[in-house]
């Protein structure tokens, strides 16, 4: 089990550690939905250091990023970040992952902790063109300062006008003492802030300058476990959950990251899947009633017959009612349709929605 360079800090703190992707790492602090409110309402701070970092560098960057990703990483500026995939072979996801443009040719991908020696593998394999790559995964530490507070509590730490920088898009320079910190106005929440990326040696320093700078503002340690009830109530699909090596983009609602304007990793596949009928789509969903939704349910028609899987669910603590994503069969994919999720024994009735739950 590996360490992020806070551990010691968070067990400090109080905090519930749990094993998360080969990392002990903190689940929560006094509670998911007093910490799920503090991002809502106010700015909360995440130690989110077990995710993977890899630059690719040099003349062959772009043309392995745009190799290996379904997005169009040419449209990418220095200074901007893009959401993209790997597709793996199979027409599935090897993994989702953001692309930073760094320098000219300098990228940054940040890949989810449980893939990250996937990723790598995967990506080396696909680098027949002599990109430069190096794995900064375990010499870089990642905060995320969230919440709509979060640019006013955090405006005296840099020289930088936070309030300049647009979503998805990033600065390097000073924070909290330290010289070329990434700051990126990107996040898993919904509800605005940053992502800090610096090496593990200088995180303690931001970390402690961070909550002495938000102590008025209320800022708080927030854990995994409302980190997932926030990201659900965006709608946002969890690596392993919501998307795997087994969905499409496609049938994750994920088209918009996929552009033909390009060649990529089995483009032409994933071409014709765009062009034919899918089996199943993934949808959101409120219960009418009482209940709590959990991955792996069954979603069942008004007969009882099986129709899909729940994927990500949730007691909402912002909407107070069960709330969910999941895979159904398309001709129940329409906002208004009506399905039910198998709950233990009872077929709780639950209504497909709109994206974000939370608004």
């Amino acid at each position: 089990m590996k360490n992020t360079a806070l551990t010691e800090t968070h067990i400090a703190l109080g905090a519930k550690m749990v094993p998360f992707a080969g990392f002990n790492m903190p689940v929560q602090y006094e509670g998911v939905n007093a910490e799920h409110e503090t991002v809502r309402k106010s700015v909360g701070v995440f130690d989110v250091s077990h995710m993977g970092e890899f630059l690719i560098e040099g003349p062959k960057a772009l043309e392995l990023v745009q190799k290996v990703t379904t997005n169009d990483a040419s449209l990418l500026t220095v200074g901007k970040a893009q959401y993209s995939c790997l597709p793996n072979d199979n027409g599935g996801i090897v993994d989702d992952l953001i692309v930073y443009r760094i320098k000219e040719d300098t990228y940054l991908l940040v890949v989810n902790a449980s893939n990250i020696e996937k990723d790598w593998s995967w990506i080396s394999s696909k680098n027949d063109i002599g990109a430069a790559m190096r794995n900064l995964s375990d010499d870089y530490s990642l905060l995320a300062i969230q919440g709509p507070k979060a640019v006013e509590a955090m405006q005296s730490l840099t020289s930088h006008d936070l309030s300049a920088i647009q979503f998805y898009h990033f600065v390097i320079g000073d924070f909290a003492g330290i010289e070329h910190v990434i700051i990126s106005a990107t996040g898993y929440t919904g509800s605005g802030g940053f992502e800090i990326y610096c090496k593990n040696t200088e995180v303690k320093q931001i970390w402690d300058k961070v909550f002495e700078a938000g102590a008025k503002f209320g800022i708080k340690p927030i854990g995994l476990a409302a980190r997932d009830t926030l990201r659900l109530e965006m709608g946002y699909s969890l690596y392993g959950n919501d998307i795997d090596d087994d969905t499409s983009p496609f049938e994750a609602g994920l088209g918009w990251i996929v552009k033909f304007t390009k060649a990529f990793n089995n483009s032409d596949k994933l071409s014709e899947e765009k062009k034919g009928v899918l089996k199943r789509k993934l949808v959101a969903f409120e219960l009418d009633d009482k209940g709590v939704p959990r991955s792996g349910y069954d979603i069942v028609d008004s007969e009882g017959n099986l129709i899909g899987k729940v994927t990500s669910g949730t007691m909402s603590p912002s909407l107070k009612k069960g709330i969910g994503l999941g895979y159904v069969a398309p001709e129940f994919s329409k906002f208004g349709d009506k399905i039910n999720i198998q709950i233990r024994k009872n077929s709780a009735p639950a209504t497909v929605v709109k994206l974000p739950f939370y608004k």
